[in-house]
């Protein structure tokens, strides 16, 4: 077990402790048997790291969690005029301009829904608080599932009425009306922005699908022109419509959750299949004429919303069609096999080929696989799998990243098919409590402080490091760079940025440290 030997046996001894104030709040830490600690939190007490204010110029930020157990601990540190002589210096380089960022967030599933609605009025507020208001982390963007996923507690769509091709039996179910939207609601009050939802589908109604079945290998039956094509793309109108009469709108839609899990693989839960070429064709004759026709023609469409590992061959097959390409915005990615699909030969090349399209992180939990299942409390190694992975994608292109469900309780679901994964927040509601994970600090130390139009620009490093790091100008013209150390050990350096000087710093081994300074 890594980290600091010291705090672990104090935490074991003690059973809880408290960290060093992390911004507003300090962390009431708890160690289960991870290498880490999770912050406890309840109806009248959580960390947070509070409204943040930069110093003039000449003074800096440096906000850090570890393994050790700092959560976004925060310093004010000086700028020198001359180099500290550091081994390492980190250069910013402004004039290399690169992609401007949408924004961070997670997702509102049924499970998530009825995990925060499992606690206390205060509770909740709290919980809806750490990610949307200006003193939590400030998410902007997030997933809603059309109808189930495996992250509900049954199977349904809103149109399950056989041979209802013209959807009048089209309804939103109990899960939307009474659970996600009351609590999409509550969480754009908190924002200080207007939020950024996206809608994924898992499948389609049965009596639409080749295997009758709302799971499994399927697809749409006939073929894209057909009136199963159609029926499906008016769907995704009526969903629209249907959240719309609630006073919510989307910003984006994808074109359906892991196309291949139902053209490849016999999914034990909900699945869609569609082969690249059915996707760009039912994009150029059913979805995107029916977008561009209706009142949400403006609604950013992504293909994919599947692993990059797919890239850049699904791209070409759909973009390279002009009658579909009119109607895409961006690609969606998952990260699940982000292992053995190189960022640069995956997104890179995409990127090089279709320029105009962005790319946009739609889906990524921990915990899923077969040998590394379920909820770990206090894991810092998938908070550092996290920190790495939106690292290397934003290097790569990507303008936005959003985790998996906003909240799961101890077991990781509810999930009908017992696919159990991990959550950056982990509800335990018979002690009316919730538990912010290592990954939820990961999160912060991007959706925080990178806001939207925030633009990646280049960086140099004068040496080999174990470093990992991304840098960006913000808005308002400030500079913002995350810097990632898995290694074992302190890496000191100093950021050079020649608009106003030198910022000494350094990383503790197995830390996440965002560093924010004025530059005029």
């Amino acid at each position: 077990m890594r980290g600091s030997a010291a705090l672990i046996v104090s935490v074991l001894l003690a059973g809880l402790v408290t960290d060093t104030r992390a911004g507003s709040e300090s962390c009431q830490a708890r160690m289960f048997s991870q290498s880490s600690v999770v912050c406890e939190c309840n109806a009248t007490h959580c960390d947070s790291v509070g409204r943040v204010t930069l110093p003039a110029v000449g003074h800096y930020l440096s906000f850090l969690s570890s393994e050790a157990g700092s959560r976004l601990h925060r310093e004010q540190g000086q700028v020198q005029r001359n180099s500290t002589g550091t081994a390492l210096r980190i250069t910013l380089v402004p004039e290399q301009k690169y992609q401007h960022i949408k924004g961070f967030g997670g997702a509102m599933t049924d499970s998530a829904a009825i995990n925060i609605l499992s606690l206390s009025a205060g509770a909740q507020d709290q919980l809806l608080r750490q990610y949307f208001s200006p003193e939590g982390i400030e998410y902007n963007v997030v997933r809603v599932p059309m109808a189930s996923c495996d992250f509900s507690t049954r199977l349904y769509t809103y149109a399950d009425s056989p041979g209802d091709y013209g959807l009048l039996n089209f309804s939103l179910a109990e899960e939307d009306t009474h659970m996600k939207i009351p609590l999409l609601h509550r969480a754009q009050a908190l924002s200080a922005r207007p939020l950024s939802l996206f809608a994924s589908a898992w499948t389609a109604p049965s009596w639409l699908k080749t295997n009758g079945a709302l799971i499994g290998k399927g697809s749409l039956k006939g073929q894209p022109g057909d009136k199963e094509y159609k029926t499906w793309a008016q769907y995704y109108i009526r969903f629209l419509e249907e959240y719309e009469k609630h006073n919510l709108s989307f910003w984006g839609l994808t074109t359906g959750n892991e196309p291949t899990a139902g053209e490849l693989t016999n999914y034990s839960f909900q699945a869609l299949g569609f082969r690249p070429e059915q996707q760009r064709d039912w994009i150029a004759m059913d979805l995107g004429p029916a977008l561009h026709s209706s009142r949400y023609a403006k609604t950013r469409l992504m293909i994919l919303d599947d692993q990059r590992l797919l890239l850049p061959y699904w791209a070409k097959v759909v973009l390279s069609d002009t009658h579909a390409a009119r109607y895409v915005h961006g690609i969606g990615l998952h990260w699940y096999l982000d292992h053995v699909a190189p960022a640069k030969i995956t997104l890179g090349t995409t990127h090089d080929l279709y320029p105009e399209y962005f790319l946009f992180g739609t889906e990524a939990c921990s915990g899923w696989t077969s040998f590394d299942r379920g909820v770990q409390l206090g894991s810092w190694k998938r908070a550092e799998d996290y920190a790495s992975d939106i690292i290397e994608d934003l290097n790569n292109h990507v303008t936005g990243w959003t985790d998996w469900n906003l909240a799961l309780d101890q077991g990781g679901g509810p999930n009908w098919v017992k696919n159990f994964v991990d959550s950056t927040i982990i509800v335990d509601h018979s002690r009316d409590v919730f538990y912010k994970q290592p990954t939820f600090y990961s999160m912060a130390h991007f959706s925080k402080f990178l806001w939207e139009g925030s633009q990646r620009v280049g960086v140099s490093t004068s040496g080999h490091s174990a470093l990992e790091s991304s840098a960006f100008i913000r808005p308002d013209g400030s500079a913002a760079l995350i810097v990632l150390n898995r290694s074992d050990a302190e890496v000191p350096f100093e950021v050079w940025d020649q608009t106003v000087g030198f910022l000494p710093s350094s990383a503790p081994p197995h830390s996440i440290l965002t560093l924010l300074w004025n530059r005029s």
